[in-house]
């Protein structure tokens, strides 16, 4: 709600008005409380935790803005659910990415907009338009107002499938970059193996798209303090922040962890002094307002 709020104030436009409760049994009841017909209709929805919880509401949301009549309806899911299940890993498992989209489609959505998908190819799980917009520009752009920019750093992808999100971080603030060969031992567990890169006397950033349990992360970490990296911070999209992220977190020698707002932090991570959040709220606003008015939204991030 806080995030629509700030996404409505920067588009210079009203949050229209739902009435969401639960039955004795929980089941969702919604009612629409403004008159959408014929409307342009952009709903905002987090798939965080509790993912399933969100995602029965949005689904619920969706088909009552279609039974209302609403002319245009864009799902706009600042954290994609499921999105880390885009593949098959093992046999007869599922590609629960691709169900979302199925059922976000279903539901009534017209078109997508998501900020990092963890993998750019899940826009193709949607047979409707997909707007996937990105949150490395405004990360890049307060890095360099806060901590300056050059040779100095050096921009760290945690894993071989990040390389393109840093060397897009990279470019912006003007440095080097460093590669982490990491081993995913099971859902939640990785381990660090090689770096490939010099990270020897330079601030490092490690550069994500999302932060859950910390793992990940504190293994990067521990593998650049021990290659010479004067300082490690990170930046991350998404601050899902889960089970024993915070305590990880504040035991591990990183300085400071830059994160968006397209999930909100719950208490602990609001209190752990490492975690500063910059918004992506007015990204998101300019870009509802290009695809209402039917501009261009790649040429935000030229």
């Amino acid at each position: 709600m806080d995030f629509a709020q700030k996404v409505a104030n920067e588009a210079n436009v009203d949050l229209g008005h739902v009435m969401l409760k639960r039955f004795a049994d929980g089941e969702v009841q919604v009612e629409i409380q403004e008159n959408v017909r014929g409307a342009d209709v952009f709903f905002i929805q987090p798939t965080c935790p509790p993912t399933n919880e969100h995602y029965m509401e949005l689904f619920i949301m969706l088909d009552a803005l279609k039974r209302a009549s609403a002319a245009r309806i864009t799902a706009v899911t600042p954290y994609y659910g499921y999105s880390r299940q885009d593949r098959k890993v093992a046999p007869r498992s599922p590609i629960s990415a691709k169900l979302m989209a199925d059922l976000l489609t279903t539901a009534g959505a017209n078109r997508m907009l998501a900020v990092d998908l963890h993998a750019g190819q899940i826009a193709g799980f949607f047979n409707i338009p997909v707007d996937h917009i990105f949150a490395v520009p405004t990360l890049a752009r307060n890095w360099r107002e806060s901590y300056g920019f050059g040779a100095d750093f050096v921009a760290v992808s945690p894993d071989a499938g990040g390389v393109e999100r840093t060397r897009a971080f990279a470019k912006r603030i003007e440095c080097p970059i460093a590669i982490i060969d990491k081993r995913r031992t099971g859902p939640n567990e990785a381990k660090a193996f090689h770096l490939i890169g010099d990270v020897k006397d330079k601030v490092a950033i490690i550069v994500d798209d999302m932060i859950d349990t910390a793992g990940t992360l504190t293994e990067a970490v521990d593998s650049l303090v021990r290659n010479g990296a004067k300082k490690v911070f990170a930046i991350a999209t998404h601050p899902l922040l889960s089970g024993p992220a915070i305590s990880r977190l504040q035991n591990s020698q990183i300085e400071k962890i830059l994160v968006t707002d397209t999930v909100p932090l719950h208490q602990a991570a609001k209190d752990c002094g490492k975690i500063e959040v910059v918004s992506v709220a007015p990204v998101v606003a300019q870009t509802i307002l290009r695809i209402h008015g039917n501009e261009s939204v790649s040429a935000m991030f030229l």
